[in-house]
């Protein structure tokens, strides 16, 4: 982990006599191309927020700006943390203290995480989903939602990541995987040894998982 000090005072005359500081913490995650940055205060109130293209960044000038660096390939807002990804070939000891200046810049001016019109949450529309879950499945659907939401994604915040249910369907569920989930090489290995596992132990019903 490292920490980054950020300070800033206000210049002019009529701006109150006051220090702005912000304490950056930065963590590695199991994917080597995603950094965790932790600005030491809340980043979403409720929900998660996966951005995967410049163009879905238009929501947040946080991202926007992110992904305006060009090595930016993925930017995921947790609760705590900001995590980015960067490209192939590209290397964090290029592109770390221009994303540091970027969220601490965005910290300290306070600024909202989102434009007005933009929603904060990961949920997407219905039909983003893909998947029409069968109302005699209810009752399983609710067991897989309450394991993803107590068990599986408190863990993978903690990689900077995030996965989200996307469906069920004779005995398949399908699981949307964000921020360093999303292309690392051990989440393969997380989906079927870890959430596969723990959803066939507590939901016979369950036959495997697949990312989508």
């Amino acid at each position: 982990m490292n920490l980054i000090y950020a300070g800033a005072a206000p210049i002019g005359a009529d701006q109150p006599d006051r220090h702005d500081h912000l304490l950056i913490e930065t963590e590695s995650t199991p994917n080597p191309a995603t950094l965790k940055f932790l600005p030491g205060r809340a980043v979403m109130e409720t929900g998660t927020r996966d951005f995967a293209s410049p163009e879905e960044s238009e929501a947040s000038p946080l991202a926007s700006a992110l992904f305006s660096l060009g090595d930016v390939t993925g930017v995921f807002f947790g609760r705590d943390f900001v995590s980015v990804t960067i490209a192939p070939g590209a290397e964090w000891a290029d592109v770390k203290p221009d994303v540091l200046g970027i969220v601490m810049d965005h910290f300290l001016a306070d600024v909202p995480l989102f434009n007005a019109a933009s929603a904060g949450f990961s949920v997407p529309p219905e039909d983003e989903a893909g998947f029409a879950d069968d109302p005699a499945d209810a009752d399983i659907i609710e067991q897989i939602k309450e394991l993803i939401e107590t068990r599986v994604r408190p863990a993978v915040a903690n990689d900077g990541g995030d996965i989200v249910y996307r469906g069920f369907d004779k005995g398949n569920v399908y699981l949307k995987m964000q921020g360093a989930c999303a292309g690392c090489p051990s989440s393969t290995a997380t989906l079927k040894n870890g959430i596969e596992s723990l959803l066939k132990h507590y939901v016979p019903e369950v036959t495997a998982v697949h990312a989508v």
